[in-house]
């Protein structure tokens, strides 16, 4: 399984979305910190789920940032989130 199938996975699992796409943005970091051939570093994630409903901003990314904790401290060098209501 590779990261992007990893990130999908444990988003589903975590907060059952209404939307969810995975995105890996890393050909578009060729050459910037990170980056690694193959890709898997850079992903922009999009994100709706009843979960997150009522919280602020910060609290939906920080419970994704939670989730994906492991991929963060490994692989995954840069994570852009769009979190909203489901």
């Amino acid at each position: 399984m590779n990261t992007a199938e990893i990130i999908e996975k444990k988003l589903r699992e975590a907060f059952r979305p209404a939307r969810l796409e995975v995105i890996d943005d890393s050909e578009a970091h060729r050459g910037h910190g990170g980056w690694r051939e193959g890709g898997g570093t850079h992903f922009k994630v999009v994100i709706a789920a009843p979960a997150f409903n009522g919280l602020g901003r910060v609290q939906r990314q920080r419970a994704v940032h939670k989730v994906l904790a492991e991929e963060l401290a490994g692989p995954v060098h840069a994570l852009s989130l769009q979190v909203e209501d489901g």
